[in-house]
């Protein structure tokens, strides 16, 4: 046992009956590694959910398609009332890209990875035209383009150079640096990291920008995003009716910057487009939510959540973001089915969308179920609220997990990791960690975490063109899924509960669940 552990139930001696008073037996966690390991669907959910189900971008059409071929599948799990739940109204609207070519036509010829800006208008069919460059860092800098961009293609300036990396492409945590993670962080992170100073004014810039270019009426904007040949995924501002965006495209910065070399020297440089892009009428953000029904007349109706992001960006499948803990959080799930238990409370799976555009699914569904922010108030499903635990950091082997800072769940997570730590999961972290779904449930004080996961080469492909079926470590998600079926048993299962964090909920800060 840690020593960070140790000090942590010493401090609350006097309150043991709050902690987690079982464990699970042995045998039972034999029979998960053995259903984990030896008849795992890994293999088939991988492919269902980047090959077969294809992009997922946040209320587009592709979207739609997938939650109801996820819908499906839960039922073929045997999980009880699959259903898609709506989360949230979404302004931008439906989106799907239905053709991308993008070329390079003078001073010689060459086709491009492309990828276009989500929510970008389309070209008139095929278009080509003349590249030129703008250097604007100031608003006054708009007036010199002003009447010469008509029917040109802008190339933006270079906002990332590539330099040789000598690290390894794909690595996992060291010894060390899980020791690391075991220390309290709070000494240290009472200084919060400020916004720039200038982040309005370069806003407003940006957008100054935006306007002008879209009424010179160029062609296209061209940026540059993404190492290795391999253009990143973004989005530009739209809001659902408004008149329809120039096109964006994102080249990869070899590409985009090759042609920007070019033209600082003096070169002419030409490109061709034909980029169709399709906006629907979809401004709803919905959830996918199944169920194993608690069993216990005084618990049935406590709710064990586990989650994962089903939305992605365009560009890709989405394999590693967040197909991952999708098929990671839907096994758990098949691998407690077939183990016939009957929990004592209920097992939800929640397979958000819209995280992506800003944790649309998650905030929705803790505002339906668990905390009006209108009245200040909690719903009955907050006293109901067991325990939320989150996956979206790539594929990698799950090593431990980031408790937010919430020492009353050390003893649970140390009762329940004794036999996974065999599966080199060790490390309780009481570190917060950003950016995924536990956030909408961590503002308000629930017991919602986060795993700590082995990177791999997570940093490079999420967000790419790349970010396919290629992306995922099979066994590491094995071994995942284990690791979370263990967990989210003992929760159901244990008499006692991890409780919120002290000074919740009338500590709630104001306008945190918008």
């Amino acid at each position: 046992m840690r020593k960070f552990s140790l000090l942590v139930i010493a401090a609350y001696a006097a309150n043991l009956m709050t902690y987690a008073q079982t464990c699970l037996d042995e045998a039972l966690a034999y029979r998960i590694k053995n259903e984990a390991f030896n008849n795992s669907k890994i293999e088939d959910l991988s492919q269902f959910m980047t090959d077969d189900l294809g992009p997922r971008l946040a209320a587009s059409q592709m979207k739609l398609r997938a939650e109801k071929m996820v819908i499906n599948k839960l039922e073929e799990l045997g999980l009880s009332n699959p259903r898609a739940e709506f989360a949230f109204e979404f302004a931008k609207g439906g989106w799907d890209n239905e053709k991308n070519y993008v070329a390079m036509t003078a001073p010689y010829y060459c086709s491009f990875a492309a990828n276009p800006k989500a929510w970008s208008g389309s070209t008139d069919g095929l278009v080509k035209g003349e590249c030129v460059t703008i250097d604007v860092k100031e608003k006054a800098d708009l007036e010199k383009y002003k009447g010469s961009l008509a029917g040109k293609i802008v190339l933006m300036p270079i906002q990332q150079t590539y330099e040789i990396r000598f690290e390894p492409l794909a690595s996992r945590y060291t010894d060390e640096e899980l020791t690391e993670l075991e220390k309290d962080p709070r000494p240290a992170n009472a200084r919060r990291r400020a916004m720039p100073s200038n982040w309005q004014a370069m806003r407003e810039l940006q957008s100054a920008i935006g306007e002008m270019l879209k009424d010179e009426h160029v062609l296209a904007v061209v940026s540059g995003s993404g190492t290795f040949n391999v253009p990143s995924s973004r989005g530009v501002q739209y809001k659902q009716g408004d008149p329809e965006p120039t096109p964006e495209i994102i080249l990869p910065i070899e590409d985009h910057n090759r042609m920007v070399r070019m033209l600082n020297k003096g070169g002419k440089v030409e490109m061709e487009l034909d980029v169709k892009n399709r906006f629907t009428n979809n401004p709803r953000i919905n959830n996918v939510i199944a169920e194993i029904p608690g069993s216990d007349p005084k618990l049935k109706n406590e709710i064990v959540l586990i989650g994962a992001h089903l939305d992605s960006w365009h560009g890709g499948t989405g394999g590693a973001d967040n197909a991952s803990g999708c098929i990671v959080m839907m096994e758990t799930m098949r691998i407690i089915k077939s183990l016939n238990i009957s929990p004592k409370r209920t097992i939800r799976l929640a397979l958000w969308g819209g995280e992506e555009q800003g944790l649309y699914g998650s905030r929705g569904y803790a505002n339906k179920y668990l905390y009006d922010t209108d009245k200040k108030k909690t719903l009955p499903g907050y006293e109901k609220f067991a325990l939320y635990l989150n996956m979206d950091n790539g594929s990698g082997r799950f090593r431990g997990i980031y408790l937010e800072e919430n020492d009353l769940a050390v003893p649970f997570f140390e009762t329940w990791k004794k036999p996974l730590e065999s599966l080199g999961f060790k490390t309780l972290s009481l570190r917060k960690t950003s950016g995924t779904d536990h956030l909408s449930f961590t503002r308000i004080g629930l017991p919602a975490y986060q795993f700590i996961q082995d990177e791999l080469e997570y940093d490079r492909t999420y967000h790419t063109t790349m970010d396919t079926y290629e992306r995922l470590s099979l066994d590491d998600l094995k071994v995942d899924a284990a690791i979370t079926a263990w967990l989210v048993l003992n929760a159901a299962m244990d008499d006692s509960r991890i409780p919120v964090k002290p000074g919740y909920p009338e500590n709630i800060p104001a306008g945190s669940m918008r």
